[in-house]
């Protein structure tokens, strides 16, 4: 059995103070020094993975899947001595894409972890579900009980279509299974910022989903500590999610 501590955050690329919450994401990284991270909205030039990456003891393989534009998107940081294989791009339109990348752990089954963010339009729930569907299409290749775990920022709730979409693909939520639910909120995080997103009401948007083989032990938020100084500073606009998990 293999146990491992994966990941999701979305970093709001350069949007709402990043120079003053970079620290913040680092310091918590620094802490949580997860296996496998999930990003999105990430600024390539910038770096903003390998940054993450390199922000604690551990060192990390950052793979990066563009969406929209190539110097923007998802990244995948995995932390050695696990290795990745090249990563392969699932496009889902609307400036959206998925990254799949098969992680070897020793003592177990590949993992095939996927990162993706889903369209972020309120009203649009078809197009959410729509490319939820996609999502598991593409993963259809894999047949149960090889272990699978998609994370992200999925712009919707519980109560949505495209959540549905995931728990018809046999896909079961890693919080939901620990906790007995899905956190309140996962967006907003409470950060006030020049330019900030007012965009729909507080919910539950992150998910950590699991397929297959795998056994949830714990699930809890991540990078959701205000600045000491400054409550309404967040490490970003939206709360991250952290699992531990166990391969059969």
């Amino acid at each position: 059995m293999t146990t491992l501590t994966v990941a999701t955050l979305n970093l709001r690329n350069l949007a709402d103070r990043w120079w003053e919450r970079a620290p913040l994401v680092f310091s918590d990284m620094a802490a949580l020094q997860p296996d496998i991270l999930g990003l999105q909205e990430v600024v390539y030039p910038l770096q903003q993975d390998r940054l993450v990456g390199a922000a604690g003891a551990g060192s990390y393989t950052a793979l990066r899947g563009w969406a929209g534009r190539p110097e923007y998107g998802n990244a995948v940081l995995v932390r050695e001595p696990l290795g990745a294989a090249r990563p392969t791009r699932l496009d889902l339109d609307h400036s959206r894409s998925a990254l799949r990348v098969r992680i070897a752990a020793d003592g177990a089954p590949a993992l095939t972890f996927v990162v993706t963010h889903l369209h972020h339009t309120v009203p649009d729930e078809a197009i959410r579900a729509a490319q939820a569907e996609a999502l598991v299409a593409w993963l259809a290749d894999l047949a149960e009980p090889a272990p699978v775990v998609v994370v992200g920022d999925f712009n919707a709730e519980p109560v949505e279509p495209a959540y549905a979409a995931m728990t018809r693909g046999g896909f079961r939520s890693a919080h939901r299974l620990a906790n007995g639910e899905e956190p309140a909120v996962t967006w907003p995080s409470g950060i006030q910022a020049p330019g900030m997103d007012t965009d729909g009401d507080p919910g539950c948007l992150d998910y950590i989903w699991v397929r297959g083989a795998i056994e949830v032990h714990s699930c809890r938020l991540a990078f959701d500590r205000p600045a000491v100084d400054d409550p309404t500073l967040y490490p970003s606009d939206h709360l991250g999610l952290v699992a531990t998990i166990q391969l059969g």
